[in-house]
């Protein structure tokens, strides 16, 4: 081998995020020879955030479903590619405990993204990885068979590229958009990006008393009364809006909903219960315990605060006894309780926001190796490209099995060329 060939490595990876150091692992454990650039100095930042920073690493159950995308046949091909839990077994292999909670979440014993973090840095130095940070790559380019990495004083040769730079995101954590930049140079085309799973603002100022509150609801996103989208999750009153996983979960639809139609969002605040059968029970309860006050029949459902500031703002005094209930105030509860329309001014942003929606267009990527059909030996993986997912570990998902996805494609590539 001669001194140049020696520098060549067979596959640069750029961005040291979940999936590039995923993607960086598997390529080791391939028998390739791997660099890996980031252009922050202490990578995996969102692994230490995600999760309210115990990083749930993906769920027990992961369908196509629970993923939006332009293009589900790439999405299908990658997450049956390696599934969940084939990446359960990863994280145990590694040496992490991994604890099953509500809604199928899977997260280290330890409660802290960290143990996470530290097991994939310790596998990517026992195999071998060359990880050169802080290297914040400019230019990628393709001359005579192989790609040069270039930025601010280093240049790097690699027979194939994994763009794995994340999408925009938290740009605090080094996710600024260049892999899009990089990969639109190679003639790829971008579906318009928005935030995703990112806070809902209000200036519906009756219900920030409620800052801190979480309830069960059903949210329902209405577009020009047609077009239906549901959620049912835990819902958190904010001191700016709304959080929690049914409004992060719903914040993707209501920013990519079409321009120029009306869009209605409504909270069900009754969701394990039908209208129909509240209505009865109000009834019977009514002839039951006439002079029994609507408050206190509300709070045998929900919390007191709560059920103050929703009379307060349909008027109704909370000391109405349910004899007196007039049968347009019963209407008016009704509204308020199963199809509250709730005030949604913008959203937080990228800077609150856990993925991005829109991304490379998946349809110019090989789905079985995400190879660009458009240059030879570039590959792409994770945030960067046109998926997200919902809360619950979905998202890692993706970062996991797009990684492998990418890594086996450029062993099967360098073998055959």
């Amino acid at each position: 081998m001669s001194f140049w060939d020696d520098k060549i490595y067979e596959v640069a990876i750029i961005g040291a995020g979940a999936a590039g150091l995923m993607a960086a692992i598997q390529c080791s454990h391939l028998g390739l020879k791997v660099l890996l650039l980031d252009g922050k100095e202490k990578i995996g930042a969102k692994i230490l955030m995600s999760g309210g920073t115990r990083c749930n690493v993906t769920n027990r159950i992961v369908l196509e479903k629970d993923f939006e995308t332009e293009n589900r046949r790439v999405l299908r091909n990658v997450l049956s590619g390696f599934p969940a839990p084939k990446a359960v077994k990863f994280f145990e292999e590694l040496g992490i405990k991994l604890v099953l909670e509500e809604g199928g979440k899977y997260f280290p014993s330890t409660h802290s993204g960290r143990t996470v973090l530290e097991a994939l840095l310790r596998e990517v130095k026992r195999s071998g990885v060359q990880l050169d940070v802080p290297r914040k790559v400019k230019s990628v380019q393709f001359r005579s068979r192989l790609f040069s990495i270039s930025g601010e004083e280093f240049s790097y040769h690699s027979k194939t590229v994994i763009l794995a730079t994340g999408g925009l995101s938290y740009p605090g954590t080094g996710s600024d958009g260049v892999g899009y930049s990089i990969a639109k140079s190679f003639g790829h085309h971008l579906i318009e990006t928005t935030p995703s799973l990112t806070p809902f603002e209000s200036d519906d100022s009756d219900w920030k008393i409620l800052s801190g509150f979480s309830l069960a609801v059903r949210l329902k996103l209405l577009t020009q009364g047609k077009k239906e989208i549901a959620c049912k999750d835990d819902f958190l009153f904010t001191h700016f809006g709304f959080s929690g996983p049914a409004s992060l979960n719903m914040s993707r639809h209501w920013l990519r909903a079409p321009k120029n139609h009306e869009v209605k969002l409504t909270a069900n605040f009754l969701p394990a219960e039908g209208e129909s059968e509240f209505r009865e029970k109000l009834i019977k309860e009514r002839e039951r315990e006439p002079n029994r006050t609507l408050k206190r029949f509300l709070s045998e459902k929900l919390p007191s605060r709560f059920i103050e500031v929703l009379l307060k703002k349909i008027e109704i005094p909370e000391s109405r006894v349910l004899n007196q209930l007039k049968r347009d105030e019963r209407q008016k509860l009704l509204a308020a309780l199963f199809h509250f329309p709730l005030k949604v001014t913008g959203v937080v942003g990228y800077q609150k926001a856990e993925a991005t929606a829109g991304g490379i267009d998946l349809k110019e990527l090989d789905s079985s190796t995400l190879e660009s059909k458009l240059q030879s030996g570039l590959f792409l993986a994770g945030e960067m490209l046109d998926v997200d997912g919902r809360i619950g570990g979905f998202n890692f998902q993706w970062a996991w099995s797009s990684a492998v996805t990418a890594a086996r494609g450029v062993a099967k590539k360098l073998q055959t060329d």
